[in-house]
């Protein structure tokens, strides 16, 4: 990736945030109240949005962005394994627990001394139901060069908070809310709370593609603010961004060296880790045509798994379908995937957004570039392709000669 260019303009919303202390939107007067002339809206909390968006707040109080970090001691549900049971690993207490963290694929423990949250030595791996260690090695993520090698002694402030909270506070450290709350889309919501109108909230939905995206790509990316260090520390978020201002003033999407594996992409530019959607969508042809997340997403809540609007069989023949413009150009879509309705392989997601994003053991995540990687990719560079990430006892060369013979595609593109 290109590394973005930081301006006067960004420097100057930088320094205006650190020296007001409470980010770009410190200069404010009480919640409900409408900002004076030439000052930022406050924070005001996701629960001043319910009063009337009651229907929106109770589904999104129950999705997994709304419950990121929780307190044992209010959630005494929120701790998965049994900690009564003897593990070596294990080697804290259910009291030193201030924070848990995930409940989908892993579960970790944040500790609090003094004015910080620090990680615990231990995560529970939520699919084999088993405790793994915890700890970020030295010369993985590029953060780890400015702190000690134990996680013990690495702050979760930097590294973690400022995308599981709103409104973190790098000089007190302290947040509006923990959890990713109605304001860490919407952008603070004091003046709306006055004067509930369209033009006192952001509205991402409104945003142009570009800008919508990067709601969420605040977050779902791997990358490092442009300005570092921060108040003495390395920050691993974009420090100062609120949603309303420009991302790339902010924050610098990690790089990758085409044909060269890295602990972040495989060699032609395909993540391999998790937290890593945002990288990937933006080198899909999807982004590039104004797709959004929330064409596929509503993160105020689902009953679909990723809070999908439909089905996971169902959301891309939103667009997609046989004999459409945007294809396949089949008669069906089993002509199209040559496996039979109702299959795995049949499945969109199956061959265009395969698992193959590590994030914790080898528990994968779904790719996010929509790329078909062909069997002679793997063969190349190292990608994992899903036709035999499937069919586990089949050889690539195998895969690819299944792909010639398919009349529907070109020879030449399968055998690249």
């Amino acid at each position: 990736m290109t590394a973005f260019r930081i301006g006067f303009a960004a420097w100057t919303l930088l320094t205006a945030w650190l020296f007001a202390g409470a980010g770009p939107t410190a200069r404010i007067g009480q919640a409900g109240t409408p900002s004076a002339p030439g000052t930022a809206a406050a924070y005001v909390g996701s629960a001043a949005c319910a009063r009337c968006h009651a229907p929106i707040f109770d589904r999104w109080k129950q999705t997994r962005m709304a419950n990121v970090v929780r307190d044992p001691k209010d959630h005494p549900d929120a701790i998965i394994p049994d900690l009564a049971q003897p593990n070596p690993l294990v080697n804290f207490t259910k009291d030193q627990i201030a924070f848990v963290y995930g409940s989908k694929w892993k579960q970790r423990y944040f500790t609090k001394v003094g004015d910080d949250y620090f990680p615990l030595g231990a995560q529970w791996d939520v699919t084999h139901r088993q405790w793994r260690p915890y700890n970020v090695a030295m010369g993985t993520d590029w953060w780890t060069a400015f702190y000690p090698p134990e996680n013990s002694k690495r702050p979760t402030g930097p590294t973690c908070d400022g995308c599981h909270s709103v409104n973190y506070n790098v000089r007190t450290k302290t947040v509006t809310e923990w959890n990713v709350g109605c304001e860490k889309c919407h952008g603070p919501g004091s003046d709306h709370v006055a004067r509930p109108a369209r033009d006192t909230i952001v509205n991402p939905s409104r945003l142009d593609p570009i800008g919508a995206v990067n709601v969420c790509l605040q977050c779902h990316s791997q990358g490092r603010p442009l300005v570092n260090p921060v108040e003495g520390r390395y920050y691993d978020w974009p420090v100062g961004f609120r949603v309303g201002l420009n991302l790339r003033d902010f924050w610098q999407l990690e790089e990758f060296k085409p044909g060269e594996t890295t602990f972040t992409h495989f060699p032609d530019g395909t993540a391999h880790k998790n937290r890593m959607q945002g990288n990937d969508f933006t080198q899909s042809v999807m982004y590039t045509h104004g797709v959004t997340c929330s064409s596929c997403h509503d993160v105020h809540g689902t009953r679909h798994n990723a809070d999908l609007v439909r089905p996971a069989s169902e959301v891309c023949l939103t667009c997609h379908g046989p004999k459409t413009p945007n294809g396949p150009h089949t008669a069906s879509i089993e002509q199209h995937t040559h496996h039979r309705a109702g299959s795995a392989g049949n499945e969109c997601v199956s061959c265009h957004m395969p698992a193959i994003e590590q994030t914790i053991g080898d528990v994968m995540v779904r790719s996010q570039t929509f790329r078909f990687i062909t069997p002679t990719m793997t063969e190349t560079s190292k990608i994992p392709n899903p036709c035999t990430s499937c069919h586990k006892d089949k050889s690539n060369a195998w895969a690819s000669e299944q792909l010639r013979s398919w009349p529907e595609f070109s020879p030449w593109r399968v055998a690249q």
